[in-house]
């Protein structure tokens, strides 16, 4: 029998005996077995904190985030493969793009997340704080890779989605992993992590496997360790309990299934295109993956009125939906992923029906294209109808893991948000309305038991990812029942894994730590002006003291023609009384464009392109009459890969821009960013 096997230490290994027999979710045959009993997990663990971390820690976000997008592109011209593989867990086409190519698509939004960071292993976070009367004394704060392990518990239901949206933000941090999928969809995950392995795009210890049961694995986390786990509530709680993470002070993250709802506005009556949005996206999130979604709307929210015509519509749809072997032609709704998880809807839909009755769907008797249903794991969509949902409240606490949803009625918006409100919280929610103020209500009301909130409607639907999909630069999670965690997020997941610690001290010391010029620190001048010197050649700090010039009315005139800024302030002296303004005053954008006069060395040179502005602020007023002054400071430097053979090789040069006056008082601060040549062009 095929083994499927763990990949720890830098080996591909099996564990004694064997603890699951695998199999094949649409035709019931035997797919292999799996264990990782008698794996030395204390072992794994320092092995990804001695080899792979130590080796991650060494790269920068810019090379991190380069290595992510390899990999992606590696699997992308990988996938069909994996698509043949999906197919044994019963998921359809569909149902497997979003587990390959939304999880390949998590490692490329992660990549483009570099840009948010600096060329450096770590993060420097927001702003110096000034601590001293005199600026010889400051504060700022870093955040370093945590030196431990990203221990990743996946659910059964996205074997390679759960994997790579995780390790593609714990990878940018500069952590290594330890992933444990489930085990009875491990055969998709194994696959992947081969091919991974085999790219060698990942440093040695930054990825390991653990394709069994993994008992005995949290037993050996450390402080510097992070756990996630995405599964049950009860079997997150148990391990979020677990003394080893308290003893320790685990990070730990779970993301827990939850009653997720998705309300019909009451402005979203029949013959309206969000009625029919409704009806279709409610559908939609019943079927696919057969329901196995941790975001699946498991309560549909309707007006009164429109109960009976909602139900209607829904179960005309779903009676269309043909269930069976995905590679059959017509079928929409594969199988769940095992018998154990028809076992496990079976008993909670046994449980939903003691309180609220089944309009749609049996148990036993649905129709099975091209496969034996006794063999596969099949189910059919079931639809319940609940009148009275605040009093019959079995759907708000029971959640059957499959294509299983309740309709139930409400009298009025607030209602409907009580009745969201009533699952304890929830990953998302969605409502559908034509209306901004039901919106605005909704959401409002809402949000603080939802990780997440879609507002539908014909505006957005052509390309709104959908009520069940999250993104990866959007959070992912929950409050209460749903775990009280977040994934991915952009940047925001990527700081879970890194540690802000403050740092005090001199602003040249903390310039020195942080590699970028803060105010106060020593400032050489340039020699020779920094528009001469190529990326390499440039430092942190190093200074251009420009030549001065005295601001005319002729300038204010000037630029007022040039550039069409006509604004009372700048061009009529007698309408300032009640203003704040002396007397007219110079354009601020005159200011900056008189400070690029001063500070650009015109000769061609390393320089290549000026392509931005950030941080733009006007201090003080600047009247005819002011001498003005620039202080031209290198403040960071962002090293950029070559696109290709032919192309330049080039970093990112920022420049802090101070103007100051005849007093020595700034008037205006900016950041140009400049794209400027390397030395060296290999």
């Amino acid at each position: 029998m095929k083994r499927f096997q763990n990949y720890i230490q830098g080996q591909w290994v099996d564990g004694i005996d064997t603890e699951t027999v695998l199999h094949h979710a649409i035709t019931g045959e035997i797919l292999g077995e799996v264990s990782s009993k008698g794996l030395d997990f204390e072992g794994v663990l320092s092995y990804g904190r001695l080899i792979g971390g130590v080796k991650l820690r060494k790269m920068t976000f810019q090379e991190r985030g380069r290595m992510l997008k390899a990999l992606a592109l590696f699997l992308m011209e990988k996938k069909e493969k994996y698509y043949q593989v999906s197919a044994w867990s019963g998921a359809t086409r569909v149902d497997s793009w979003i587990d390959i190519e939304g999880g390949i698509g998590n490692l490329f939004a992660n990549a483009s997340l570099r840009r948010q960071f600096p060329d450096s292993p770590f993060y420097v976070d927001g702003t110096a704080a000034p601590l001293s009367k005199n600026g010889t004394f400051i504060g700022h704060h870093i955040m370093v890779p945590k030196e431990g392990v990203a221990i990743h518990i996946n659910a059964f239901n996205f074997p390679i989605w759960g994997m790579l949206e995780k390790i593609a933000v714990n990878l940018m941090a500069g952590v290594p992993a330890v992933v444990k999928p489930s085990e009875y969809t491990c055969y998709l995950t194994e696959v992947m992590v081969r091919d991974i392995i085999d790219s060698k795009i990942l440093p040695e210890g930054s990825l390991q496997l653990i394709c069994g049961l993994g008992r005995g694995l949290i037993d050996h986390v450390e402080t510097q360790d992070v756990v996630t786990f995405t599964g049950s509530a009860s079997t997150g709680k148990m391990l979020k309990a677990h003394p080893r993470i308290a003893a320790e002070s685990v990070a730990f993250n779970l993301e827990a299934d939850s009653l997720n709802a998705t309300i019909l506005g009451e402005k979203a009556i029949p013959g309206t295109e969000e009625f029919d949005l409704f009806i279709k996206e409610t559908v939609k999130e019943i079927t696919i993956k057969a329901g196995q979604k941790c975001t699946a709307v498991r309560r549909i929210i309707v007006p009164e009125d429109l109960l009976d015509e909602v139900q209607s519509a829904i179960s005309a749809r779903l009676a269309t939906t043909k269930i069976g072997d995905p590679s059959a032609e017509g079928v929409r709704m594969g199988a769940l992923a095992t018998q154990l998880q028809v076992e496990r809807v079976r008993a909670s839909v046994d449980l939903l029906r003691q309180s609220q009755e089944i309009v749609f769907g049996d148990l036993d008797e649905f129709e099975v294209i091209g496969a034996d249903k006794k063999k596969g794991a099949f189910f059919s969509p079931i639809l319940f109808r609940n009148t009275n949902p605040f009093t019959q409240t079995a759907c708000h606490e029971i959640e059957a893991f499959g294509p299983v949803s309740t309709i139930m009625s409400y009298k009025s918006l607030e209602d409907a948000i009580q009745l969201a409100k009533m699952g304890k919280g929830s990953l998302v929610s969605s409502i559908v309305t034509p209306d901004n103020n039901e919106a605005i209500e909704y959401v409002l009301g809402a949000a603080s038991l939802h990780g997440r909130i879609l507002v539908l409607n014909k505006d957005c639907a052509k390309e709104s990812t959908g009520h069940g999909s999250p993104m990866p630069l959007l959070t992912h999670g929950g409050p209460g029942r749903a775990g009280g965690g977040e994934e991915m997020g952009g940047k925001r997941g990527v700081l879970h894994y890194l540690q802000r610690t403050a740092i005090q001290g001199h602003p040249s010391t903390i310039t020195a730590i942080t590699k970028q010029f803060q105010v106060g620190a020593s400032m050489p001048e340039a020699n020779p002006h920094v528009f001469r010197k190529h990326f390499e050649e440039l430092e942190i700090g190093e200074t251009v003291f420009t030549h001065k010039h005295t601001v005319s009315d002729a300038d204010i005139v000037n630029f007022a023609n040039v550039s069409g800024d006509n604004f009372y302030a700048h061009m009529d002296a007698t309408s300032l009384e009640g203003t704040i303004f002396e007397r007219r005053v110079a354009h601020g954008y005159f200011v900056l464009s008189k400070a690029a006069g001063l500070f650009v060395d015109p000769k061609k040179g390393p320089v290549l392109l000026n392509y931005g502005l950030d941080e733009a602020r006007f201090t003080k007023p600047v009247y005819p009459g002011a001498t003005l002054g620039v202080r031209f400071t290198v403040k960071e430097k962002i090293d950029q890969e070559k696109k290709s053979e032919e192309d330049i090789a080039k970093g990112i040069v920022k420049f802090l821009v101070d103007v100051y006056d005849e007093t020595g008082e700034t008037v205006a601060l900016a950041t140009i960013l400049t794209m400027v040549k390397k030395l060296n062009q290999d």
